[in-house]
């Protein structure tokens, strides 16, 4: 067999240890090559590796924890049957606290969820979710009841909190004037989010403006309460609303 070595390599004699050293290979006297590997101990450990300082930025102490991320809390508003605890059950990162209950015959003629609804329960208290954004900031989610019945408990609900969403069933226009009166009255920054049943609405988002009477700086959106990033779009507009409303409220202290 034809055997292959590298043209600057001198030429040793094939076989045996002698052919395979380094005196053979690179003319090098035993003793003289250069060490490799740690003939010893180290002298001692090397230190940690740590980021170059960012010019002009003041560096953490390295025992220091991150800070928590800043809680925000964010009404779901709306009618009855309008997609409120779908809304927030999309995007909440734990699973939702929820206090459904089973509609009955009771109800028949008070709570309507309307033709195309296959409800068969109701929220007889509130929902909760949260879900963070970032690491400095997190949102936490209370969905509201619909029935006026339930109008009592809006007020403890909405205490601390920035903003709401206020959903809206575009085939059931009514259902949803008290959700927005109580904020216009509240003087609590919110949002119009149009639930888009089967993808489709009703009206065009122009009329529904009209017919709710709501002034242009009120955002109106069109969203699909079951899909969560179509969720967390229409709450980041609720999220920029509130965080206009507070920049204007510290710029007139």
């Amino acid at each position: 067999m034809d055997s292959v070595r590298s043209p600057e390599w001198p030429v040793a004699p094939l076989g045996g240890p002698a052919g395979n050293s380094a005196t053979a290979r690179y003319g090098m006297q035993p003793g003289t090559g250069p060490l490799l590997g740690r003939t010893g101990p180290p002298d001692a450990a090397p230190p940690p590796y740590r980021p170059p300082a960012v010019s002009g930025a003041t560096p953490q102490p390295a025992d220091r924890p991150a800070a928590p991320p800043v809680p925000v809390k964010i009404l779901v508003a709306g009618g009855f049957g309008v997609g409120k605890t779908t809304t927030v059950g999309a995007i909440s990162e734990i699973a939702p606290l929820t206090t459904e209950a089973e509609m009955t015959t009771a109800g028949i003629g008070v709570d309507d969820p309307g033709t195309r609804s296959t409800k068969t329960t109701t929220t007889v208290a509130m929902d909760f979710g949260c879900v963070t954004i970032d690491r400095s900031l997190k949102l936490y989610l209370f969905g509201t009841p619909g029935q006026t019945r339930f109008g009592f408990m809006w007020d403890d609900l909405a205490r601390g909190a920035l903003g709401a969403l206020v959903v809206v069933d575009s085939a059931r226009l009514d259902d949803c004037f008290p959700a927005v009166d109580f904020f216009e009255q509240a003087g609590l920054p919110f949002v119009v989010g149009v639930n888009a049943f089967d993808g489709r609405l009703a009206l065009q988002l122009d009329e529904i403006r009209w017919a709710l009477a709501i002034g242009d700086h009120v955002p109106l959106v069109q969203f699909d309460a079951r899909d969560r990033l179509s969720v967390r779009d229409a709450l980041l507009v609720v999220l920029d609303r509130a965080l206009d409303r507070a920049t204007r409220d510290s710029r007139r202290a």
